[in-house]
This record gives C-alpha cells, structure tokens and sequence, in this order.
C-alpha cells in the first residue's frame, strides 16, 4: 500500500532511502534545513561485499568509481617529520572512496524526479495521530504523512521530537574535532600525515586538516563557529611539527566542521510511526562507515515496508531486527576513533605506532584488510521486491 513519507535530512542517507521508497511506490517528501545541498565533509569510503552489493543493486557503483578519488597512504609521524609507520590507503580509504558532496549530489540526481525536496526549511513540531502524523514546520507550513523518517545525523531533530532530549541518545567519547580546508602546505599529493600528541593530533591532507584532541568541560553552541574556531586554536596552541601553520590558515578556511566525537546509543529506532536511519539512530561522529551503513540501512528499510504491503508496524519491527546487529559491529570501529588520533600518554602514541608497524608488516596486511572489512560486511542483503 502506497504511504506518504516525509525524511528529515538531505545528505546521503535521505536521498537514498527517497530512492528506494519511490521505486516501491510511496509518495515522499524531503526536507533539508540548508539552503541547498552540503557540499563539505570528508570523503566517505566503501568497503566489503555488503558495500559493494548495495552500491550495484542501486545501480552507481560505476558512477562512484568514475567520481572516485585517490587516496595514499597515512603516515604516522613524530615532532621531526620523520614517518614511523605507514598505513596503506585501502586502511582510510576502502576499495573505492568519493568525495561527500559529490555523492551527496549523485543520490539527490537519482531521486529529485520521484521525490519532492523542501530546502530551507525543517520540522518545528509532530502529533501522532491514529491516521498518521501531523507536522508543522518551521516555514510555517502544515501537512500530514503516513510516516515520517529522520535521516538528519548525529543531532538528529526529529530523534529530539519523536524519542527524547539528545543527551539521552549520544554517548560523548571526551574527544572533539575539527575539519577544516587548508592550503597544500607540504605539496602532499595525495597522501596524509599524522602528528600526535598526548590528547591531541592533527591529520594533514593536502586540502584539509583533521584535528582531534581531548580538552576538559567546553562551552559553546552547535552553530557558533566561531567560537568553535576559537577552541580549536586553544587545544592546539604550543604543539609541535607544522601545527603552527595550520592554526594560521584556520581563521580563513573556507569550510569548517567541528563537534564531539561520540556515538549514538539506542534500543529501538522506531517508534509508532517514526523511524530513524542512519546516524540519527546509530551513527559515530567518525571511523564507524557512516556512509555505507546508512545507504544500506536505507534500503533495509524501504524493502521491509515493500515486503510488508506497506504495514509499518511488520515492517518498522523487522528493520529494527536486521539493523540493531548490524549497527552495533560498525559502531564497535568507531569507539576507537578518538585514541587513535590522539592517544592520552605519550606510552599510547608509542603503543599505537608499535601496533600498527607489526599490522603493517607483509604477513599481517590480509588480516588488516579483513579487520577494517569485517564489520561493513556483517550483514546479509535480502533481495526485496523492489521493482
């Protein structure tokens, strides 16, 4: 049966569950509180069987490796330069990586035919009727869905409207970070260095700077950048290496990204008529392969509802069933993600370096190239009747 869906949420997860959702049927509607698509962030990676298999079934595995970019390697460095170990660009950037934006504008190219988009604008309130739920949004608008999805990340709105404050949801690691472009300063190509220090690292990139550090109690809001900026420099101030011309190119980075890292904690990511997909329902802030596991959440999703007929309440309760585990083996990468950067002791640095130069070493690379594809592959893809 034919539902109305409105997702909360443009960026990757939203357009591909619009696309899986249209082609079963269901009339949908994306909201998007930006003006227009968010171009920024990192470059997501796919990786394993699972990855691979969901990217063909949508039909743009090719269009993604035509649009791929190329990582090198990450070198981990000490205060002189000096590399210690490398890790092979398969260990950041999977088999196949694309820039964020590019994606991002290649779901939405795939979707915007069969799905009405609202830009600038989001849901101010829901009531969940026994017919559906009636949504008033910020814009001043009115209108009623069968269901309704948040597909908004990390601070998901909708997870705040239909489950509860955030800090019930997210689970904070003590670690922040940082994204932000920067000139090519070392003429890196397309390879990557991390410097580390106790509590604090800075990843360099020949168009970005990735910093991580572990400060005490911060006081800011989420859209005060900057105050953000000004934070950043503090945590990093007196730090060795090039980190001095890093924090010179941050007040005139054009783009800029900062929260804490920390990862979303829920029983259930459903509730009545609402859904959660994606980081809004499980999803790290980094190092948990947001981006394959929200497109395959999304398919996960619309192909329940197609094989329910459209009964939500068969299929919210079997999403939850395939889902929960799934998410749970990704999310256990990303506890990581802080520590790994910026270890607290200067023992961890030398901890984490020993560790990796063993991993690195010829006999050891086939199992760290299952141990990064392990989780992305723990799940079995149905073949849902999707047309």
């Amino acid at each position: 049966m034919s539902k109305s869906v409105l997702i909360s949420g443009a960026g990757l997860a939203g357009p591909a569950l619009a696309y899986w959702l249209a082609r079963t049927g269901h009339r949908v509607t994306v909201v998007e509180r930006a003006p227009a698509l968010r171009e920024g962030g990192q470059n997501v990676d796919f990786r394993g069987e699972a990855h691979l298999t969901m990217l063909r079934r949508m039909g743009v595995l090719e269009e993604i490796r035509r649009w791929r970019t190329d990582p090198g390697p990450l070198h981990l460095i000490g205060r002189d330069g000096a590399r210690r170990v490398s890790l092979p660009a398969s260990f950041t950037g999977g088999q196949v990586e694309i820039a964020r934006g590019d994606l991002s504008r290649l779901l939405y190219d795939m979707s915007k035919d069969a799905a009405e988009y609202v830009f600038g604008d989001a849901i101010a309130s829901m009531t969940e009727t026994a017919g559906g739920v009636d949504v008033a949004f910020d814009g001043g608008a009115r209108r009623t869905f069968d269901l309704v999805v948040g597909a908004d990340g990390l601070h998901s709105g909708v997870r705040r409207l239909a489950f509860g404050p955030e800090e019930r949801h997210i689970r904070p690691s003590g670690y922040h970070v940082a994204l932000f472009s920067v000139p090519d300063l070392l003429a890196l190509g397309n390879e990557s260095l991390l410097y580390s220090e106790p509590g604090r690292g800075v990843a360099l990139s020949a168009d970005s700077a990735l910093c991580v550090f572990h400060p005490g109690p911060l006081d800011y809001h989420r859209r005060d950048t900057g105050r953000q900026r000004r934070i950043v420099a503090d945590a990093l101030r007196g730090m060795g290496w090039e980190v001095p011309k890093v924090l010179a190119a941050l007040d005139d980075a054009s783009s800029f990204y900062f929260d804490q890292i920390g990862m979303v904690r829920m029983d259930a990511f459903t509730r009545g008529r609402f859904a959660l997909v994606g980081d809004a329902g499980y999803g790290a802030t980094m190092g948990g392969m947001g981006a394959g596991m929200s497109l395959i959440a999304a398919y996960v999703l619309a192909g329940e509802l197609a094989a329910a007929g459209g009964d939500h309440v068969t299929a919210f309760a079997r999403y939850q069933e395939v889902i929960a585990p799934y998410a749970k083996a990704c999310q256990r990468l990303a506890g990581n993600a802080g520590s790994f950067f910026a270890p607290r002791t200067a023992r961890g640095i030398r901890m984490r370096d020993a560790a990796h130069k063993v991993l690195t070493r010829p006999m050891f690379m086939g199992y760290l190239d299952r141990l990064t594809t392990k989780a992305a592959d723990a799940i079995t893809l149905k073949d849902y009747p999707i047309r």
